[in-house]
């Protein structure tokens, strides 16, 4: 019998969802959990990855299957990583920094993202340098360097630069909870508070959440409407090839497009001189009228595989996910939701739980359909 090395009280992200629901307030759970305007995308997501099928060999010879993924040069112990994730502190306190201290344990990577709760330097010390950095792209070319400048003291190797966020999603529970920008905090959400003292003491004890990579760059004292007006000022929104070539003569370490969800905007990329893209509807936040990320994950990685370093986030929920979105041609995978509410449920412990769960549903598929090594899957496809 296999011997569990998580909390088996929780055996899914589905278990740790619902845990995490119960015990964090209303609004920031809202906030992690949706998508945007109807969710059509956020559930066609996880749906169209579980309409991938895999094919067993039960009398093949098979010997042990390893998960070890070499990307960029680097060893991983799992072919997956944790995605970056905004407002992190808001959802569990501390987030950031007690998921990259899981990943660096376990060796598979974090992305840290320019507005979630914890610093560039000190992700940075709690990782040796091996998280990777997500960057929004501020609308002043000073903003950017200096921030580029303090990835690379900091160690950073791997530079993650968002193109499909040109415009604030627009997603209604934000909107009814004052998480829009500007943000408010409204009677309702002080009571949510209330009613999780465990969730609100976690906040007394680390602090009131802050954009702490964008600290140094922001105005003392900032009222809710004036940080709003902040945000939308400080960063462009709008990627294009112009923004990103000045960012790959400056950046000497691996570079990486996320948000690509169509063949052109591959084959920009691998023009472009990028080591890596990331095929992801940013976890359905963003545009609720296109496609489910496994569709063009597909397309993309049959035509430019071989040419660029084809990775995938958004829908991916399981082991089994994971096998089904390798199948289909990535080579890595990441998830952002499925590791917040291990944190969110399981505090401290919930980096190191969610990890290992996926470990072992992944080892268990990779076994059960006589998969040796990660980059066999493909040869599992049932086309």
């Amino acid at each position: 019998m296999t011997t569990l090395s998580f909390n088996t009280k929780y055996p899914s992200v589905e278990d740790l969802r619902s845990r995490a629901k119960k015990r964090i307030p209303k609004f920031a759970f809202e906030y992690l959990d949706g998508g945007c305007n109807e969710d059509v995308n956020l559930y066609k997501n996880t749906a169209e990855i579980r309409e991938v099928e895999l094919l067993p060999q039960y009398l093949s010879k098979h010997t042990a299957s390893s998960m070890k993924t070499t990307l960029f040069g680097h060893e991983y112990d799992a072919p997956f990583g944790m995605a970056p994730v905004g407002l992190q502190g808001l959802m569990w306190p501390n987030a950031p920094e007690i998921l990259a201290k899981a990943a660096s344990t376990h060796n598979v990577p974090f992305i840290l993202s320019t507005v979630t709760t914890s610093s560039i330097e000190r992700i940075g010390e709690l990782t040796e340098g091996k998280a990777w950095f997500q960057l929004y792209h501020p609308a002043k070319n000073e903003l950017r360097d200096d921030i580029l400048l303090r990835c690379e003291k900091a160690g950073y190797d791997t530079l993650v630069i968002l193109c499909d966020v040109p415009t604030f999603g627009f997603r209604p529970r934000d909107i009814r909870n004052g998480l829009a920008m500007p943000p408010t905090m409204s009677i309702k959400n002080i009571l949510q508070i209330l009613g999780k003292p465990n969730w609100a003491l976690q906040t007394l004890k680390h602090g009131q959440p802050n954009f702490e990579t964008l600290k140094p760059y922001m105005p003392k004292n900032l009222d809710l409407k004036q940080l709003g007006k902040f945000m939308d000022d400080t960063f462009s929104g709008r990627l294009n090839e112009e923004k990103i070539k000045p960012i790959r003569d400056m950046w000497k370490g691996k570079l990486v497009l996320k948000g690509v969800a169509n063949e052109l905007d591959a084959e920009r990329a691998i023009n472009l001189g990028l080591d890596g893209i990331i095929v992801s509807n940013h976890g359905g936040r963003q545009l609720d009228a296109g496609e489910s990320t496994i569709k063009p994950l597909s397309r993309i990685a049959k035509k430019y595989g071989d040419q660029i370093e084809v990775m995938m986030d958004s829908g991916i929920r399981s082991g089994p996910d994971i096998a089904r979105s390798l199948a289909s041609g990535a080579k890595f995978t990441f998830m952002g939701r499925s590791f917040m509410y291990g944190v969110a449920a399981l505090g401290n412990k919930g980096g190191d739980h969610t990890i290992s769960l996926l470990k072992t549903q992944l080892q268990q598929v990779m076994e059960q359909i006589c998969c040796e090594k990660v980059e066999d899957f493909k040869n599992h496809l049932i086309d």
